[in-house]
């Protein structure tokens, strides 16, 4: 471990010898920096990884929403769970068939559970899943709603174990048969009450809510699945007309698509590969989604340089906005300003708005890592060094830390630790997704290649307008 924190040290070091240009560092191409960089995602990535392998049910596959505080199980994280065993299988953090076998359970739970148009005892519905659980029974949990976008994202997990477990074992044909079982039957044309965008969500008590999905968001897979669907599938349109609500501008310098939080920039891209395909949007503007997403990633970093709101710590090596953890939901007096502060909240900075109160999550900068590791990995590894086990744990990066945030007063989530701020105490299952995937997109590239195997995403592609790149190279570019 000594040695480890001296590595950690040497890569804060070289980038504070950057100073704070916006520009991120340079990387270092000594062989000691690679393997010390190497030594800390393969701590973050398996640490990360085992929140899904071990607080996963066993007999159901339901992961939970967030630990240790109990709580649900979120379909979300459930699909992230699945990609994590694929990833988990190829690095050897647990064996092959173990994945295959955690994959299965997963997959016929959710197969064989009720679906059903009652208020309760029913874990979805038209093939939809309600966005959370409750972890004894998999049914509704009280009442919230059917998710459109929590059911993409949950056979986007799917998918991935479909296209990695494909050698001809008992375990991984069935899983594969289950993958397209799951598929057919989600009734995509059911959820566009207002056609041809598809809403957010139903429920039993009020039918479909007064929301659809538009805009460049965390739902992209939502129009891609619907669009590549073999039994109900959305017409072509709907990809217009999502893109419809677009807005594209430039903050601290760099021109893109604007989304505020990074997790809208992240969840689509934790499966596809971005890079060098475009659709008729991208096309016109010159770039991909990918370099969107870098951009996006990078002009927050330079927000967090530029400091506008004067939060403690924020810098080249405190930095990232996101859904997440917060301290407490008010206003307080610190330093002699008047401060608000928030709880769970999607914080973020972009054109389109900015929600900041301070508070940092660390597992969405990690998820960041491929779109400009120079500037991510070492901010992550100054974070773990500047706070340790506060910030740090059994599980990777707890949620989110506030440096800002150092009153001795009651919080919902975390605690105080004197002058050094405020640190959740608890993990959240849809941010650490990306984490174990993001990080091998970075280092090898798994979870992209696999699932350019994947029929159902590479059709919906197609039918999106995406061409070039790997596209054209499996023969379907225009």
């Amino acid at each position: 471990m000594a040695s480890f924190i001296r590595a950690s040290c040497w890569i804060v070091l070289l980038l504070c010898s950057a100073g704070c240009a916006e520009s991120p560092p340079r990387s270092s191409s000594s062989p000691d920096a690679s393997a010390r960089a190497a030594a800390f995602l393969d701590t973050l990535q398996q640490r990360t990884f085992h929140y899904f392998w071990d607080l996963s049910d066993p007999e159901t596959g339901l992961t939970p929403d967030r630990a240790p505080t109990r709580s649900f199980a979120s379909v979300a994280a459930v699909g992230f769970a699945l990609t994590a065993y694929c990833v988990g299988a190829e690095r050897g953090f647990v064996d092959r068939q173990s994945a295959a076998g955690r994959a299965l359970t997963t997959l016929r739970f959710f197969r064989d559970s009720p679906q059903s148009a009652n208020a309760g005892g029913s874990t979805g519905y038209k093939g939809f899943y309600y966005h959370f659980l409750e972890p004894e029974t998999g049914h509704r949990f009280r009442d919230v709603e059917l998710s459109t976008v929590d059911t993409a994202l949950l056979l986007a997990g799917a998918f991935a174990c479909q296209a990695y477990f494909d050698r001809p074992a008992a375990a991984e044909d069935s899983i594969r048969g289950i993958v397209d079982q799951l598929y057919r039957r989600v009734d995509w044309r059911w959820a566009q009450p207002r056609s041809p965008l598809i809403v957010h969500g139903w429920d039993p008590e009020s039918g479909f809510l007064p929301y659809d999905w538009g805009g460049y968001n965390e739902a992209m897979l939502v129009y891609l699945l619907a669009m590549a669907s073999p039994t109900h599938p959305v017409e072509p349109g709907a990809w217009k007309a999502w893109e419809a609500g677009y807005r594209w501008g430039s903050f601290q310098g760099y021109e893109h698509l604007g989304f505020a939080p990074l997790f809208g920039h992240q969840y689509s891209a934790v499966w596809i590969d971005f890079r060098g395909i475009r659709d008729g949007y991208m096309r016109d503007r010159g770039i991909d989604y990918f370099e969107n997403g870098r951009r996006a990633v990078l002009a927050q970093r330079a927000y967090a340089i530029e400091n506008p709101l004067d939060y403690a710590g924020y810098g080249p090596t405190l930095w990232g906005l996101s859904a997440c953890d917060g301290p407490v939901s008010g206003e307080y007096e610190i330093e002699g300003r008047r401060r608000r502060f928030e709880t769970y909240w999607a914080r973020g900075a972009s054109f389109t708005e900015v929600q900041d109160d301070g508070t940092i999550c660390p597992p969405a900068l990690a998820g960041a890592l491929p779109f400009a590791p120079e500037a991510v990995l070492p901010a992550l590894v100054a974070i773990r060094d500047r706070y340790g086990s506060r910030i740090f744990s059994k599980y990777g990066f707890l949620d989110a830390l506030n440096p800002t945030f150092t009153l001795d007063v009651p919080v919902q989530h975390g605690r105080v630790d004197g002058g050094m701020g405020w640190f959740d105490t608890d993990y959240i299952g849809i941010d650490q997704g990306p984490v174990v995937a993001m990080i091998e997109n970075h280092r090898s590239g798994l979870i992209w290649e696999t699932m350019k195997r994947s029929p159902h995403i590479v059709e919906g592609l197609k039918r999106a307008g995406f061409t070039g790149g790997w596209l054209d190279s499996l023969g379907i570019g225009r």
